[in-house]
């Protein structure tokens, strides 16, 4: 039997060459937001179980099934690792009156956790881009998500998305819906799969986002939320989709979208693809104006919407070269008693000159170390043998062009890889 010790499943390592791709999203989507006007928040990964409960909903999915509690062993607290991030978030704005003088727009990102079955873009730890508008009340914040979603979308060269969008109303218009709903459910209840009689009294909306083929035709019948929905309602969700084609933003109305967790109201959008197979939808929001009250606020109008970083991360690397996206400028070579401590103290001045730098270790001839040099994707090798550095000079050879290896000074090195690497104003000129 194997002592190898290996990660737990699902929750997956990004090695290097991925790990870079990451940080080159994460630098799109935080120069994507700052654009319009969005700041960032930063919540624990662990908090009190009842935040979801109450704030997620006790009869969804994720609390009934998904999620990661456990007993704090020093003082019996019950606490869960964050399913999703709109309740830690709102619970911060909560906790430190942030909106108690002016509506925030904020933004996190990081790992959340779901015990679920792990598949492709779907894992036990995954991580979000949430995006939240606390104390906007009007249609025109919804619109907003919606049409900067399509402005990332097309930023990372994403194909084959489309926009399904719904309404679900106020409390009291999904209320009458409800009755109405679990009424006509009954009178298919021997039809209903295991799931489907479970959520027929506690959460009869999630029925009709089954994704079980004999049941289609029975959600097909069922009473449609749309038809319960009252004036205001409705004003809000034509202005919505009026402001959806005014930036030219195709849609669908998907009257069975309903989400999977409970604090959602009026509108709702999915984004969803066919290049994910099963895990369709890849970003979600909508409108929650009831959840900061919930959660013990003022009350307060909120909307907002996360999307799955896996996901969109599987999409966009279809277009991406997947070698390194991030090199050195030069890597430094050296062999030799004197030329070791000089080619680190030049290469600590490489690095003061704003430049990156990778210092040779491990030894080896200048044939194995050149290799390393080309391997690194460096654009230079900086060469130090002892008596390059007896004269206080370093041999400088261009790894990418074919140029000439040309002997210099530590200063000329500098005022070179200026230069040939970023350009100067002569040069520009």
């Amino acid at each position: 039997m194997s002592n190898k010790l290996q990660g737990v499943r699902g929750m997956n390592d990004l090695l290097p060459d991925e790990a870079e791709r990451w940080e080159a999203f994460e630098e799109i989507v935080r120069d994507w937001l700052k654009s319009y006007g969005y700041r960032p928040i930063r919540t624990p990964i662990v908090e009190y179980t009842k935040l979801f409960s109450r704030g997620v909903g006790e009869h969804t999915d994720i609390v009934e099934k998904e999620m990661y509690s456990f007993e704090d062993r020093l003082n019996g607290e019950q606490l869960t690792m964050r399913p999703e991030g709109t309740a830690s978030c709102v619970r911060s704005v909560i906790e430190h009156n942030l909106i108690f003088q002016n509506p925030q727009r904020l933004y996190y990102s990081g790992p959340m956790f779901r015990h679920e079955r792990p598949q492709k873009g779907r894992y036990r730890q995954f991580h979000q881009v949430g995006v939240e508008a606390l104390g906007f009340a009007g249609p025109d914040v919804d619109a907003e998500h919606i049409v900067m979603c399509r402005r990332l979308w097309d930023d990372l060269g994403l194909e084959d998305v489309s926009l399904e969008l719904n309404s679900l109303g106020d409390a009291s218009e999904r209320a009458e819906h409800r009755q109405a709903l679990i009424a006509y459910l009954e009178r298919y209840q021997d039809q209903l799969d295991e799931d489907g009689r479970r959520r027929l009294h506690t959460n009869p909306l999630r029925v009709l986002d089954t994704k079980n083929p004999a049941l289609q035709e029975i959600v097909e019948g069922a009473p449609r939320l749309l038809e319960y929905l009252g004036e205001e309602s409705l004003k809000h969700f034509e202005a919505v989709q009026a402001l959806l084609r005014e930036a030219a933003v195709p849609y669908r109305i998907n009257p069975r979208l309903v989400r999977g967790l409970d604090y959602y109201n009026r509108t709702v959008f999915e984004w969803t693809t066919t290049r994910l197979g099963a895990q369709a939808t890849f970003c979600a929001g909508g409108r929650y104006d009831g959840l900061i009250e919930q959660l013990g606020g003022k009350a307060a109008p909120a909307c907002g919407f996360a999307m799955g970083m896996e996901r969109v991360m599987l999409m966009w690397q279809e277009g991406l070269d997947t070698g390194r996206l991030s090199s050195p400028d030069v890597y430094l070579v050296h062999q030799g008693d004197k030329a070791q401590p000089f080619a680190f103290r030049v290469g600590e001045e490489i690095r003061s000159a704003g430049f990156s730098a990778v210092f040779h270790c491990g030894g080896g001839s200048f044939k194995s170390q050149m290799k390393k040099a080309d391997a690194s994707g460096a654009a230079y090798a900086v060469i130090v043998g002892d008596d390059e550095a007896a004269a206080g000079k370093v041999s400088l050879k261009p790894l990418r062009d074919g140029g000439e290896q040309i002997a210099v000074t530590p200063e000329e090195l500098v005022g070179l890889l200026a230069d040939h690497l970023y350009g100067t104003d002569e040069q520009a000129g």
